[in-house]
């Protein structure tokens, strides 16, 4: 029977809290969240790593704007490549059982191609991420309209969200580890949203083989924030088959089902019994075609949002992934209170990358966020900014071989 539950309910309620061990995941209630410990011993790859930054030119858009490639290597063996034109990573290398190191993440060697392609591949996304319901939204009685890029819809800030914009790039190197800083001022009106908007995401590589994203924001007129990072993943390799044999597990009891534009309904159903419970770990293809379940058939497998059993604000355990075959293991820790599992429904295999044709679930992607349409719908977690409070958020993508 469907529910509907309030935020508050839904908080209250006592659902399944997960341990990040695969081989075991415990359903005891009462039990404490497994919170993300303040310091990591360091990962073992198979060569000792020296922590590197080196910035290289990647081009001119279209319009003659120069972009920039930097390439950081965290002293646990990871790289990683991000540019400054959408924040965007456009290659990840993580060790396997074996200790070689492969790209996981979808993307291009080609500026072009980041600036016509429509798959926010690796992108920072901004200034709100996920859909608004026919782009429309209010504050304070007064009501804004963002352009529409998705059926009616407004997805992902825009027709030239914050994947489109060219960002400000910094080194940090520091206790935690070694990455870039991105910023840049969303100036008032910029894709229809109120207020300047000075905005600040660092991406950092630890020795703990963790790739870390930071964000923060600040407003000087009421406005609404949900950043992002879209990443692509496949941990067997970017175009090295499907993602269905990836195993997963989503710390989350709860979900919020979609109409046929993806928006919310504002119902939020419990997973039991359905395609979207992954409170045991399961294969992703295990239920990812079953079109018998009408949210499947809606959204051509997985593109919802799963509220995360956790307590608000808190750095914790969201999820993870594993492929069996590299050994790889990806866990997933976050502040915020949901994120957006998508399995790569929409790719067609017209996108050639750095890892060939990006076949139909050739990856997925898990945007930690707040709930999609939420200045639509009062009983989800509220993402207005006003002048005087900053936005803060932390995820932390934790690599290791199992």
């Amino acid at each position: 029977m469907k529910t509907r539950l309030s935020v508050l309910a839904l908080l209250a309620a006592q659902v399944f809290i997960f341990s990040s061990n695969l081989s075991a995941v415990p359903t005891a209630q009462g039990m404490k969240p497994r919170t993300y410990p303040a310091k990591q011993a360091a990962a073992s790859p198979a060569e000792p790593a020296k922590p590197s930054l080196r910035k290289d030119s990647f081009g001119r858009t279209q319009d003659g704007k120069d972009v920039d490639i930097y390439t950081i290597r965290g002293a646990g063996g990871m790289m990683m490549k991000v540019i400054s034109y959408g924040g965007i990573i456009t290659e990840l290398y993580v060790p396997d059982k074996n200790g070689k190191y492969a790209n996981i993440t979808l993307g291009f060697d080609k500026l072009s191609d980041y600036e016509k392609n429509k798959s926010y591949f690796g992108a920072l996304i901004g200034r709100y991420g996920n859909r608004l319901a026919k782009g429309t939204f209010k504050i304070d009685g007064e009501e804004f309209h963002a352009p529409i890029n998705d059926g009616e819809n407004t997805l992902h800030g825009g027709i030239e969200g914050f994947n489109k914009k060219i960002w400000n790039v910094e080194p940090i190197r520091n206790d935690v580890g070694i990455g870039v800083k991105l910023t840049r001022l969303s100036p008032a009106g910029e894709e229809g949203f109120p207020g300047n908007l000075q905005v600040e995401v660092n991406y950092i590589l630890t020795p703990a083989n963790e790739l870390i994203f930071e964000y923060s924001a600040t407003t000087d007129a009421p406005t609404v924030c949900n950043l992002t990072q879209h990443l692509y993943f496949n941990l067997l390799g970017a175009g090295k088959g499907s993602i269905e044999n990836h195993e997963a597990a989503i710390n989350s009891a709860f979900f919020t089902p979609v109409d046929k534009g993806l928006i919310p309904t504002g119902e939020i159903l419990s997973v039991q019994g359905t395609p979207f419970d992954f409170k045991t770990p399961k294969k992703i293809g295990l239920h990812v075609n079953d079109t018998t379940n009408e949210q499947i058939r809606v959204g051509g497998g997985y593109d919802h949002n799963f509220i995360l059993n956790k307590p608000f604000g808190e750095l914790s355990f969201a999820a993870f992934f594993h492929e069996p075959t590299t050994g790889r293991l990806m866990k997933v820790f976050t502040t915020e209170p949901a994120v957006q599992f998508y399995s790569g429904n929409f790719l067609d295999g017209k996108d050639v990358g750095l890892g060939g044709a990006y076949q139909h679930r050739g990856a997925f992607a898990f945007e930690t966020q707040h709930y999609p349409d939420s200045p639509n719908r009062n009983h989800f977690p509220s993402t207005l900014l006003r002048p005087g409070q900053k936005y803060s958020s932390k995820t932390v993508y934790r690599f290791e071989t199992k």
